[in-house]
């Protein structure tokens, strides 16, 4: 069983990581701390972090039963979400400056850890489409339990690994430059639209064959 929950955790994690793209949230948060020390700096990211793992375990259990409240399939959730994984990823490609910066103007008295760093910068319609979309291939595996595991794991280590770049945000930036961040940010571009393209594709599969159409490929 180990063997079939192992590309689950990495295909969790990696889609994860780029779709909340720490590179892309960056400049933002040294735009919005700075005026903080290290300290400060790597307080907001924790909580930053925290929050986005909150949001993370809440669709991970409570995702599928508001979109059973709604009426929604499963199969329909991958191809919404492998449309928005799509565009995310075709946006990667191009700089992206108006939609982040609108967020640049917080008061100081806001609790930017939540707004705009967790919602929507680092958990946008993105993560949301990729943890439901995750959840729907835990059907295809006989522990449902192992499943929700390897979904949470990777979910775990992707936010870890984000509050990382962002604790360190300094020195990332410094090291790698502006042109690597565009670079990375561009590459991640490319597999987040292919993993949004493999959604869309194995939700139209499904959707077919639940509707008793067969397809030979």
């Amino acid at each position: 069983m180990a063997t079939k929950l192992l590309p689950l955790f990495f295909t969790s994690f990696t889609t994860l990581l780029a779709v909340i793209n720490p590179f892309e949230v960056l400049p933002v948060f040294l735009s919005l701390t700075h005026d903080k020390d290290d300290a400060g700096r790597r307080r907001i990211a924790f909580l930053a972090s925290l929050y986005t793992a909150l949001l993370i375990l809440f669709f991970l259990f409570f995702g599928v039963l508001v979109l059973e409240i709604f009426g929604v399939s499963l199969h329909m959730v991958r191809i919404a979400g492998g449309i928005v994984l799509t565009r995310i990823g075709f946006e990667l490609f191009t700089p992206s400056d108006s939609g982040k910066s609108a967020f640049l103007d917080a008061g100081p008295d806001a609790n930017i850890a939540f707004m705009p760093l967790a919602m929507p910068l680092m958990f946008g319609p993105g993560v949301i489409a990729t943890v439901l979309g995750m959840v729907a291939t835990i059907e295809k595996f006989p522990s449902e339990i192992g499943g929700y595991v390897a979904i949470l794991a990777a979910g775990g280590l992707a936010v870890f690994v984000t509050y990382l770049c962002l604790a360190f945000a300094g020195r990332l930036v410094k090291w790698l430059g502006r042109a690597g961040i565009d670079a990375v940010t561009r590459i991640v571009g490319f597999f987040v639209s292919a993993m949004g393209v493999s959604l869309v594709f194995n939700g139209i599969m499904g959707a077919l064959g639940a509707y008793g159409v067969k397809v030979v490929l």
